[in-house]
């Protein structure tokens, strides 16, 4: 083997392993055929529901405190419990009102570079959508999740891992092809690099969203509400939805009946006093 040859795969092989090191932190529950059904059914009938008329800004916003207060301690705790050993995560989330933004969203980011001052921010016109408390405490559970999960940060590494394989991919195929006469692209490892990027980006989003359902799930429970119900605001299809706005957060938090059955099986988990179990490193 050829010097290049091993320096591309060793570069690729090392990046697979750094790729698969960013999957969930938890073991999501397994869903039975009973569980699966069950939450088959609740989809059906979450999105057989006919359209309904949005809410006023101040019932919105008074359902959007008064969950809040509920559940950001809970969440909180829940937090620190997770990270009492190892490195240090800042569970203190800014929970705010996002009044610019016209689209039916709730999302969780970091307002500092390198991830820091994490915050949860809900849209109006989400709030002026859903139908009850329990829906929006899963929501707020779920977005916790995200930051129990470290799903930005592990996001983050995939998507240098995948432009690393492909673009150490792409600058051996056209090295190599260079060497026998073939063309040479220069464009070819910068959009490779790029793809490489986005590709890693969305390894393991399916698997992101169904463990911050699981740990949504449990602090919304802990919290007091019942995560069932709530989980079916994620049911419902978009045509059903109050008019306006637009199809953002189902784009990053896509409708799926494994998403409910996931749920129930956290909620079986629960009823055994069965805790979290996280993976073997």
């Amino acid at each position: 083997m050829s010097v290049s040859g091993f320096a591309r795969k060793s570069i690729a092989a090392l990046c697979l392993v750094s790729l698969s090191a960013c999957g969930t932190t938890y073991v999501i529950p397994e869903t039975g055929d009973g569980v699966s059904q069950q939450a088959a059914q609740m989809f059906s009938a979450a999105q057989a529901e006919p359209p309904r008329k949005a809410s006023s800004l101040t019932t919105a916003e008074a359902r959007f405190h008064r969950v809040v207060r509920r559940v950001q301690p809970v969440a909180e705790a829940f937090c620190r419990k997770e990270f009492a050993e190892g490195r240090e995560i800042d569970c203190n989330v800014a929970l705010e009102l996002d009044r610019k933004r016209q689209d039916r969203n709730a999302y969780f980011t970091y307002r500092q570079p390198g991830n820091k001052s994490p915050v949860i921010r809900f849209t109006l016109p989400l709030l002026q959508d859903v139908r009850s408390d329990d829906e929006v405490a899963f929501v707020l559970g779920h977005e916790y999740g995200h930051l129990i999960g470290q799903h930005i940060q592990k996001q983050q590494q995939q998507a240098v891992a995948g432009a690393l394989i492909l673009g150490a991919i792409s600058a051996y195929a056209n090295a190599s092809a260079a060497s026998y006469g073939g063309y040479y692209d220069s464009n070819a490892v910068s959009r490779d690099v790029e793809l490489g990027a986005q590709l890693g980006n969305i390894a393991f989003s399916q698997t992101y969203e169904l463990e911050s359902d699981m740990l949504g799930t449990r602090i919304a429970h802990a919290a007091g509400y019942d995560p069932v119900k709530g989980a079916q605001f994620f049911a419902r299809s978009e045509d059903v939805k109050v008019d306006g706005g637009k199809l953002s957060f189902w784009g990053t938090h896509p409708a799926d009946s494994k998403r409910v059955s996931v749920v129930i099986a956290t909620m079986d988990e629960i009823k055994r006093k069965q805790g979290l179990v996280k993976k073997q490193k």
